[in-house]
């Protein structure tokens, strides 16, 4: 099978039933998404899949294929990107297992709602789960994420 993982096409030969975290991290060597669950409740593994926020402990590689897949190697240049940058500023991670899930989400959810108000931000970042409890944080650095991309344009 084929897809698009961080802009670079890759062929992986395994069974559609595979999941693609296990795809990322076993077959690719991609070790962002993070296995929290297994069965898409806590958001470690998110990723997304043709710009939208997906956990890829349930997305099975048969059904991605075909299509682009971002993980938090394929920002780019991650001083430049705007939610890195507050997550840094704002000191988000404590333990940080949870935290590249927690990016990607806020990036999607930067990506359809520009200017989030709180209840945005809990609605959508509600999935994913933090043990340390840096919710606050993770609000604060979204407002100053999306404060940032406003500011850029």
């Amino acid at each position: 099978m084929e897809l698009t993982v961080n802009g670079v096409k890759r062929q992986v030969d395994v069974v559609p039933e595979m999941p693609l975290l296990w795809v990322l991290r076993d077959e690719l060597g991609i070790t962002s998404p993070k296995y929290g669950c297994g069965v898409a409740q806590c958001g470690a593994c998110t990723v997304q899949i043709d710009g939208m926020a997906v956990r890829s402990c349930q997305a099975h590689i048969g059904e991605v294929a075909g299509k682009s897949v971002v993980t938090l190697e394929g920002l780019g240049n991650k001083d430049q990107h705007p939610v890195l940058q507050a997550w840094i500023e704002h000191q988000v991670p404590q333990c940080g297992y949870c935290q590249t899930g927690q990016i990607m989400q806020a990036i999607s959810l930067l990506d359809l709602i520009s200017q989030p108000t709180d209840e945005d931000i809990n609605e959508v970042m509600s999935g994913n789960l933090c043990r340390c409890g840096t919710y606050p944080r993770i609000r604060t650095a979204i407002h100053a994420a999306a404060a940032k991309k406003l500011a850029e344009k």
